[in-house]
């Protein structure tokens, strides 16, 4: 028979933890609205620049700007975007499963990371991949400033020719129960005809002023801020929704338990009483004989 005690405790600490994964929810909750306001706003446009500078690059030589070499190389370098806590159910798993299963089947490619958040950085530290920076704690101060940092230093790499691609790999916004993996080229920018299923611009003549060039040159130099800011707003919002289903599933659980438990305390507490009768009966029997 299961001691009434340690039942009695064991539903004390699980009503303990419902309180704290509540909270968590709401805290979630909160930032969610905050995150899902910043990235509907920056979305439409990270992506339009996007839309108009691979119209250009279709039109202007690509040896305008060396953001624009379409080199042949094995040498690739991904940012891996990750949260620096946990909690939040697959969301920094299945970002960890994405970039080991990029690197296994590109096994013949040298790839090296730059991890942002702790999570992810606590995964490749001791794998073969070298890191060659690591911007764990971004989710507690990222702002435009850290984006164009970022930005600037891996359009360096790739002038450089230390690097011949960079890819971005982080979890895309849907919805709250929704959030999926992206991994997208960030260089070099792929001219709009060879990007397959999208919409062409090019059906359209644009006329532009200054010329061409000029405003190429001038969009790329906030290109890569603006598509590493994109990444991480889209990051932060789709933690805390990971974060905030994760709670609420674990708070409705947790109920479920507390239910289980209870009903569990009450059978052995009317076992034990239903004994305890027995035996007055069974001594006041043995009395009267």
């Amino acid at each position: 028979m299961p001691n009434l005690r340690d039942i009695k405790r064991r539903i004390k600490s699980v009503k303990n933890t419902q309180q704290i994964t509540k909270a968590m929810k709401l805290v979630s909750a909160s930032k969610l609205r905050k995150a899902q306001e910043a990235i509907m706003s920056a979305r439409p446009y990270a992506l339009k620049l996007m839309d108009v500078l691979h119209h250009l690059s279709a039109r202007c030589n690509h040896d305008a700007h060396p953001l624009l070499d379409n080199r042949d190389g094995k040498r690739w370098l991904i940012l891996v975007v990750t949260a620096d806590r946990g909690l939040c159910g697959g969301f920094n798993g299945s970002i960890t499963k994405k970039a080991i299963q990029v690197i296994n089947d590109n096994s013949d490619k040298e790839i090296q990371l730059i991890t942002a958040g702790k999570k992810g950085h606590a995964s490749f530290k001791n794998k073969e991949n070298k890191i060659l920076h690591d911007h764990s704690g971004w989710t507690r101060d990222f702002d435009y400033l850290k984006a164009a940092e970022i930005g600037s230093t891996l359009s360096a790499l790739f002038s450089k020719k230390s690097i011949d691609r960079v890819y971005v790999l982080y979890n895309e916004f849907k919805s709250v129960m929704q959030q999926e993996v992206i991994l997208e080229q960030l260089l070099p920018i792929v001219p709009e005809k060879l990007v397959a299923g999208k919409e062409s611009m090019s059906s359209v003549d644009y006329i532009y002023e200054p010329e061409e060039e000029a405003i190429l040159n001038t969009l790329l130099e906030r290109y890569m801020t603006v598509e590493v800011y994109r990444a991480f707003l889209e990051s932060s919002a789709s933690e805390h929704g990971a974060r905030m289903t994760a709670m609420d599933s674990a708070t409705r659980n947790a109920g479920e338990m507390i239910g289980e438990l209870t009903l569990t305390y009450n059978k052995a507490r009317q076992a034990y009483i239903t004994k305890e009768l027995i035996e007055i009966v069974n001594g006041a029997e043995a009395l009267k004989a």
